[in-house]
């Protein structure tokens, strides 16, 4: 594993008028699939990258594992992969040997805690003397919920919205802290083009083809933008999506940094009709980044998320969407972003990890007294 000090050519730290009391040594692990900051693609890791960044910034030592070069503030970054594997998704091999990997590394460092965002990691945790703390990316459930309950007896688990929390009770939750985004890096637009959006990966469960048929309900041309690279997405597009497509339906792919950015400020809004409950949605807070109203069905946490009326349309019923298209042009762009920045910006999301480390490293109560008295899980 190759192991680089100090920032990476061209950023440096600045100093912030946020430094903590403490300053702390956190050991990060991120999942191996994408560098950070990822380039397209990789929900997870940039959160991942800005939180690094929002530490070292917050005065805090930060060694990161990550696949490929360094691209945050870490002040150590340590490499499984050259490359990222981001090729090899769905294959547990390059997560698996990341896990063996940051374990081995974090064994021979000084850190007062470890933060992990992979899978296999946190399988580690057990004996470590620094406390281990695991922010769920997962929807709870079926053989994850089995996992977590096991893991909590060693590490303190982090949720990213009320919602996922919510889904798997009676475990070690630390706390939930919401995902945030780099907030000024998006463009607020007042004046709308004549498109509704949809981004995000082709799957059945986040519903490209529903956003499709609500849109053409609404009377509106709709612009489709996600990740469509494995087997799965690709199956799915040929199925439910490609005999939606036709003049009113564009289809641009794996938009970058740049291009959603442009289509977010320029949408009238976004359209997300779920099918699944979603413990977060990058998208929803992206959107409202852009003045963007979010139009989308009540499930995970998108009430949570999405203040109706004011950030967008909540409703019941896929039937209602359409309606809800049209009503949400007479909402305030500036009102979106508002929220966005008050709820969502990276300062935010800061914070609420760094209240949460110190009451991790304030409750050093002995494991066996914090879980005296639990029953045997099935």
């Amino acid at each position: 594993m190759a192991c680089v000090h100090g920032e990476p050519a061209g950023i440096a730290a600045k100093p912030t008028t946020q430094q903590t009391r403490n300053s702390l040594r956190i050991a990060v692990v991120a999942p191996p699939w994408y560098e950070l900051p990822p380039r397209g693609y990789g929900g997870v890791e940039a959160v991942v990258a800005h939180l690094v960044d929002q530490m070292v910034l917050r005065g805090h030592h930060v060694t990161l594992v990550a696949s490929g070069a360094p691209g945050t503030l870490a002040q150590k970054t340590c490499s499984v992969y050259d490359a990222a594997p981001s090729d090899q998704l769905g294959n547990r091999e390059p997560e698996v040997a990341q896990a063996a990997a940051a374990a081995a590394l974090i064994d021979d460092l000084d850190v007062d805690l470890v933060h992990d965002h992979s899978l296999a990691g946190p399988l580690s945790a057990r004996g470590r003397v620094a406390p281990t703390v695991v922010t769920v990316h997962v929807r709870p459930t079926g053989d994850y919920a089995r996992y977590y309950r096991w893991l909590d007896r060693t590490a303190d688990l982090v949720a990213i919205s009320e919602a996922q929390r919510a889904l798997l009770p009676g475990v070690n939750w630390a706390g939930t802290v919401h995902n945030a985004i780099d907030v000024p890096s998006y463009p607020v637009r007042e004046d709308k083009d004549d498109y509704v959006l949809w981004i995000g990966r082709f799957l059945e469960i986040k519903a490209p083809h529903l956003a499709i048929d609500v849109a053409r309900a609404a009377g509106r041309r709709i612009v489709l933008a996600g990740k469509c690279s494995e087997p799965s997405e690709k199956a799915f597009f040929k199925a439910g999506v490609a005999p939606r497509l036709g003049p009113d339906v564009e289809y641009v792919g794996e938009a970058g940094a740049d291009l959603k950015r442009e289509l977010y400020a320029g949408a009238r809004c976004l359209v997300f009709p779920l099918q699944w409950e979603e413990p977060f949605g990058l998208v929803m807070i992206e959107a409202m980044a852009c003045g963007t109203p979010v139009v989308a069905l009540r499930r995970g946490a998108v009430p949570e998320l999405v203040p109706h009326g004011e950030g967008g349309l909540v409703v019941d019923e896929l039937e209602d969407m359409a309606e809800a298209v049209v009503e949400a042009d007479g909402l305030d762009p500036l009102v979106c972003r508002r929220i966005a920045e008050e709820r969502f910006d990276l300062p935010v999301m800061a914070a609420g990890y760094e209240q949460l480390y110190e009451d991790v490293l304030g409750a050093r109560i002995p494991r066996d007294r914090l879980r005296g008295g639990r029953q045997e899980l099935g």
